[in-house]
């Protein structure tokens, strides 16, 4: 949303002026980055930097493989009633086969947003780690920083906003 303030633009995408906060853009779209190091936020660029660095046949293929699980995760979340407004993934390489590793779709690499809450024009109620990301903004905490001693209420927070996802994804519970 910063980026778009400021460009109305992401990763070199141009998006549609004059966007509100949690507008739906018109069609899900492929947002590389690089992996930043340690402590660092990951830089967001533009496909052709991630061209440059892979070629364009991986820059596609991961670019299809990466909108396809958006898209059935959208899919199967809206069921649910959830709208899945953004994710990351993340691929790796084994002897030239492209692999999907780490977590997928979780509450730490995804936003989820209840559908029936959902308002165009406002920070949306969460299901995911941006409650706790608010917090530490709020508190002045800086990545740089060593981490802060959160207090038992945000912990608690944000812990109950995993089990909703969890229970409204699955259908189940922790205990199940």
């Amino acid at each position: 949303w910063k980026d778009y303030q400021k460009t109305a633009m992401i990763c070199g995408i141009p998006l549609p002026k004059g966007m509100r906060e949690a507008e739906r853009l018109p069609e899900p779209i492929f947002t590389p980055s690089t992996k930043a190091e340690t402590g660092d936020h990951d830089e967001n660029i533009s496909c052709a930097a991630m061209a440059r660095l892979v070629g364009e046949a991986r820059t596609g293929q991961v670019q299809d493989v990466s909108l396809r699980i958006y898209q059935k995760g959208a899919s199967y979340a809206a069921q649910r009633g959830i709208l899945l407004a953004d994710t990351k993934f993340e691929f790796g390489l084994l002897e030239d086969r492209l692999l999907l590793i780490d977590e997928v779709l979780t509450p730490d690499s995804s936003r989820f947003w209840p559908a029936d809450q959902y308002q165009v024009g406002c920070s949306p109620a969460s299901f995911d780690k941006q409650y706790l990301r608010d917090y530490l903004v709020d508190s002045g905490w800086k990545v740089t920083d060593p981490p802060p001693v959160l207090p038992a209420e945000v912990v608690a927070n944000t812990r109950q906003r995993y089990l909703e996802a969890l229970e409204r994804l699955t259908g189940k519970g922790l205990e199940s």
